[in-house]
């Protein structure tokens, strides 16, 4: 018999996981998986119990959370020779990477897509000893996602994250960077970087609109300094997907990537802090091998037969 093992985040959405194990493990055993359960009990406990399914030989890991469960179980899977699918079950305020992938925030629908067995090799993103499957981002705007209250979020959702957006704009200060991608540079003064390894970031679709899950190839984004007025205005911009002919944007296709800064920058990673910046991003092209929809998702570079 197939071993499933459920990772969830006892707290991630309103206890929504919690309340539905009795569903997700009679869907998992109905689809002839053994299944097992892990509720994580504070940081590094998704990452530790993921590494122990590897071991344990598991065929099939499902992370049940936010963007910051899917994390740690990624970082818990990647490095390993023998790497079980993946699942995913989001509840979290933004499920960014779920998003991505059209996974759907339904517990009903989101177990079809695991029991239904359809699955892609995706790419992941490797920052010097961690991996990341949505997102790595130095900027001021980038510490909103882990500096946001976990309470803050269940009220407001993603708007918690807009609201502390807004109150750091008028503290932004510029960086000067060197970045170096694919043999390429670029220098110049810059407010903020993003290294997407999907199209969804902080619940913004379109930030990345051209981005491709299975490509090998980040979508490096690049905002230069401006003025705050303009600042504003880019992120309205970025609602419609128009920022991407802004003059202060630089959108940019690359495998690998080097940043360094002239100062001290905290690194995001997946919307979690992920020590301070070491700029060596590397694209594993189709590492890992994850449930999705049986559909014709545009972030796809192959279409379905």
């Amino acid at each position: 018999m197939k071993r499933a093992r459920l990772i969830y985040n006892p707290t991630s959405g309103k206890e929504l996981i919690k309340k539905r194990l009795p569903y997700i493990l009679e869907r998992l055993e109905d689809a002839g998986y053994e299944a097992s359960v892990h509720a994580t009990k504070g940081p590094g406990c998704a990452k530790h119990a993921a590494e122990t399914a590897v071991k344990q030989r598991y065929d099939l890991v499902i992370a049940a959370g936010g963007d910051g469960t899917i994390f740690e179980v990624v970082n818990g899977l990647a490095e390993k020779e023998y790497r079980p699918r993946l699942g995913l079950i989001p509840s979290g305020t933004t499920n960014d990477f779920a998003r991505a992938l059209e996974i759907p925030r339904n517990v009903k629908a989101a177990c079809d897509i695991i029991v239904n067995g359809f699955s892609r090799e995706l790419d992941i993103g490797k920052a010097d000893d961690k991996y990341f499957v949505n997102i790595a981002a130095g900027g001021a705007l980038s510490e909103v996602t882990y500096e946001v209250p976990s309470k803050l979020k269940t009220v407001l959702g993603s708007l918690a994250y807009y609201f502390r957006g807004i109150r750091k704009l008028p503290f932004m200060t510029p960086m000067n960077a060197h970045i170096e991608y694919d043999g390429h540079v670029y220098d110049g003064d810059i407010v903020l970087f993003l290294v997407c390894n999907t199209n969804s970031v902080g619940g913004f679709e379109r930030l990345a609109s051209k981005s491709k899950l299975d490509d090998g190839q980040f979508d490096l984004i690049i905002i230069e300094k401006m003025i705050l007025p303009k600042l504003l205005g880019l992120g309205i911009q970025t609602l419609s997907g128009k920022h991407l002919k802004h003059a202060k944007i630089k959108y940019l296709k690359a495998n690998s990537i080097s940043i360094s800064v002239e100062r001290d920058v905290k690194l995001n990673l997946d919307g979690e802090y992920g020590g301070m910046l070491k700029g060596e991003f590397k694209n594993l092209k189709r590492h890992l091998e994850i449930y999705v929809p049986r559909t014709d998702n545009k972030h796809f570079s192959e279409r379905l037969c």
